[in-house]
């Protein structure tokens, strides 16, 4: 696995987690985040369910991110597919995101860009994966 992959992969895979950590504190009143690093709408119920809608799409590629970098690791051939999974996964949730916020015309650096990165940076491994898994 190239090393900006692994270090792609870690990096979006544990900040995720950490999100999500964070956020289940938050919605059980553990901690209260400062509202001027929340998204737009934080606490409105709709916005809440459509930010919890992702924690599926969002540990699938964290999962399937932290399997690849093991199987990687490991030696396993298997960690192609894994990590296409993953990358893939990862450009799903950043471009349903953005385009949420591109909708409502929020542009909130601090939650767009991210966003962004998400759709963007997986995109220049995608084609020497697949690339690799077509030829068996």
């Amino acid at each position: 696995m190239p090393r900006a992959l692994r270090a792609g992969l870690l990096l979006t895979d544990t900040l995720f987690l950490l999100y999500w950590a964070a956020a289940s504190l938050g919605a059980l009143h553990l901690i209260t985040p400062p509202a001027s690093l929340m998204y737009g709408g934080y606490g409105e119920p709709r916005v809440f369910a459509w930010n919890w809608s992702f924690l599926p799409l969002d540990l699938a590629f964290s999962v399937t991110g932290y399997a690849a970098i093991a199987a990687a690791r490991a030696g396993r051939p298997g960690w192609r597919p894994l990590a296409l999974i993953s990358l893939v996964l990862t450009m799903v949730a950043g471009g349903m995101a953005a385009s949420y916020w591109a909708i409502l015309g929020e542009f909130d650096p601090a939650w767009f860009l991210p966003n962004v990165a998400l759709l963007l940076w997986p995109a220049p491994f995608i084609p020497g994966l697949v690339r690799d898994l077509s030829r068996g």
